[in-house]
């Protein structure tokens, strides 16, 4: 008998204009892969809208794209606790590089659903839950201070709590340094049919046990228990409601299905709803099932230490870092003297975490660096002309206090550069608007740093003549060839379909994306290589930007980029001004695809602009940053890498034509 599980998640905002959770499902293995198995993460941010927000992405992303690395594996317990730390490590990195940052962090539940058995590991307060015979079991540990207190009364200590300290008070997060206490199931849990597993933030704190295992035993499936749990948590119309996240797993006997399963995310605050077979489920003893400890049936704590600011939802400004003080983590210093005695102290440390001795995956935030050369024949910019190369900057300017953003002006009406051309379609319609770009040399890469040593040694490339795409790829452009090819249409969450880039699209759709346009309009599509990429993006430019060297205000649309747009969601295409070469959105907005396998550095790159295969093809160059990185992100030269099999919220399509029979460039 093989046990299938179905998956549900679902958040909302409560009371707050911002979302800082983050979730994600990952589906690891298809079909009847004995190693299929399904990845569930649920991620809190704190240290206000904008820097919690940053953390609970890099986290989630960061764990994911290191579990995946490591899985399958034999030992799961340590593969999980090594993408925890990675993870914060990435957070690590992020604060440093930009110090805007400093104060954000996340808590992370995470759980690994493969074989029958369920595998976790936690920092924080967020929950993992067992939902068995009417009974809600806690299977993670409550790190806030309420719950260690508990904890150490269990096991004996003579201690009492400090009335000046909050219990919602976090005893342990993920805020780049050491992390105080992880829990990890060093022994998986067998699941029975029937059991349902809920991953929550403590925005479900909201309802009592008695109401959580209402709701969640009323629902039939896993979609309606997501769904009944938020609706109550809205109903019950608390004035400083917390973000809610819900992800609900329930496991049941069936045959399994054959389709294969797209990875869930948020925050796109769309429902997502998928099914995975987690291998033949094995007999069960007694000794399988470890004691399980029910949760106590008490009211919710009301939250009195933190107020929400009132700004508007649109136009949108970061606040500065810090504000949700609830959630701050209490000193450990403070700690030991206020609750501890010799037995309780190492009862506190005794699971203490050592960050691995190697970085983790970089992802958005290097430092900003500077750039040497123009390419012979590329047209001027004011302020950009050539000059000595800057020393590498600062980071990023921290983001200012609160004020009423002034719209930017959009530009998409503006005329189109000349060279602009457009194909018409075999089946009516017309291609992706293009501009034509003139071949030419430039410096590649950028100045070394400790975490941004693959955009060295800095090379020259010769470029020749091409057309790229002067917007963006649209949902709707999209649309056309998935409907044409009988594909799945990529969800675009509350953004118009029409002007908006397309995201969740993976490397493969973008790749079938431009073998169809070849087709329909008989001309050679491609995705840019890294080169042609960087050569259009800096269109003849040397600062770290396109606009210069400072990210500057109302330039592109970034997490800090002061653009007064919604932080959680692409802007419209063509909104900021064009690059000198007429081509919108290279910085910002969506990051893009582009043809090339990743290399960790630039030695042996070719200096032709063709493109570099070889190396770890397992994951495709991502260039340009999004809306949701840091202003570092979105320089000339910064690169990142994903897995090209999934799609993700921020990262979109940006095509190259080929001159064909002598055209004029």
């Amino acid at each position: 008998m093989e046990l299938q599980f179905e998956i549900a998640g679902n958040q909302i905002d409560g009371a707050r204009d911002y979302q800082e959770d983050t979730f994600l499902i990952t589906h690891l293995g298809q079909g009847e892969d004995a190693n299929a198995a399904s990845l569930v993460i649920v991620a809190d941010g704190m240290g206000g809208h904008a820097a919690g927000n940053v953390a609970s992405n890099i986290a989630t992303s960061t764990f994911q794209k290191t579990f995946a690395g490591l899985y399958p594996t034999e030992d799961i317990p340590s593969a999980l606790k090594q993408s925890l730390l990675a993870a914060n490590d990435a957070i690590r990195a992020a604060v440093k590089e930009t110090p805007a940052l400093q104060g954000m962090g996340c808590t992370l539940v995470a759980a690994l659903l493969a074989r029958g058995r369920l595998w976790w590991v936690s920092v924080g307060d967020s929950h993992l839950y067992l939902l068995r015979d009417r009974q809600l079991l806690k299977k993670n540990a409550d790190h806030s201070y309420g719950g260690y207190i508990k904890r150490m009364k269990e096991m004996g200590a003579d201690v009492e709590p400090d009335p000046n300290l909050s219990s919602n008070m976090l005893m342990s997060a993920m805020i780049g340094e050491e992390i105080a206490d992880i829990d990890l199931s060093e022994t998986p849990l067998t699941l029975l049919p029937g059991d349902r597993v809920l991953l929550a933030t403590d925005g479900l704190d909201t309802l009592g046990q008695g109401a959580v295992i209402q709701h969640s035993a009323w629902s039939s499936t896993a979609r309606d228990c997501v769904g009944t749990l938020l609706k109550a948590v809205e109903d019950a119309g608390q004035p400083r409601q917390d973000n809610t996240s819900v992800v609900c797993v329930d496991a049941r006997t069936r045959e399994a299905r054959s389709e294969k399963h797209e990875p869930a995310a948020s925050p796109a605050r769309t429902e997502a709803a998928t099914a995975a077979p987690a291998g033949a489920h094995a007999p069960v003893d007694e000794g399988d099932i470890p004691e399980l400890e029910p949760v106590e049936d008490a009211e919710a704590e009301e939250e009195t230490e933190w107020t929400p600011a009132p700004f508007p939802k649109r136009p949108w400004t970061p606040e500065p870092p810090a504000t949700r003080r609830r959630r701050g983590v209490l000193p450990w210093v403070g700690v030991a003297m206020v609750i501890l005695g010799a037995g309780a102290l190492a009862y506190l440390w005794h699971t203490r975490a050592t960050p691995p001795s190697s970085a983790a995956p970089a992802l958005s935030v290097p430092a900003p660096v500077a750039q040497t050369t123009v390419p012979e024949g590329a047209e001027g910019k004011a302020g950009a002309q050539p000059q000595p190369a800057p020393e590498p900057s600062a980071v990023p300017e921290p983001p200012a206090p609160p004020e009423t953003a002034q719209p930017v002006a959009p530009h998409r009406t503006q005329p189109a550069p000349a060279g602009t051309l457009r194909d018409g379609l075999r089946t009516g319609g017309e291609g992706p608007e293009m501009v034509s770009l003139p071949g030419g040399r430039f410096e590649m890469g950028g100045v070394p740093t400790p975490l941004n040593l693959d955009e060295r040694p800095r090379h020259l490339v010769t470029v020749a003549p091409f057309a790229m795409s002067r917007f963006e790829v649209t949902f709707a452009e999209y649309d056309r060839f998935a409907r044409a090819t009988q594909r799945r249409l990529p969800s675009s969450g509350e953004v118009e379909r029409a002007h908006h880039p397309v995201v969740h699209v993976t490397w493969d759709d973008a790749l079938a994306y431009a073998q169809w346009l070849s087709r329909e309009t008989g001309k050679r599509y491609r995705l840019p290589t890294e080169a042609e990429w960087e050569y259009a993006a800096r269109a003849g430019t040397i600062t770290l930007y396109w606009w210069g060297n400072d990210v500057g205000r109302g330039n592109a649309h970034c997490f800090d980029c002061k653009s007064g747009l919604h932080p959680r969601q692409t802007a419209r295409v063509g909104y900021f001004a064009p690059n000198p070469f007429g081509l919108h959105d290279t910085a910002g907005n969506a990051a893009e695809w582009v043809h090339d396998c990743y290399h960790p550095s630039y030695e042996g790159a070719p200096t032709d602009g063709s493109v570099w295969e070889g190396g770890d093809c397992t994951r495709r160059v991502v260039r340009g940053g999004s809306f949701s990185s840091a202003s570092s992100a979105l320089r000339s030269s910064k690169r990142d890498r994903l897995t090209p099999t999934q799609g993700y919220d921020n990262v979109g399509i940006r095509l190259v034509r080929e001159p064909r029979g002598g055209e004029e460039r």
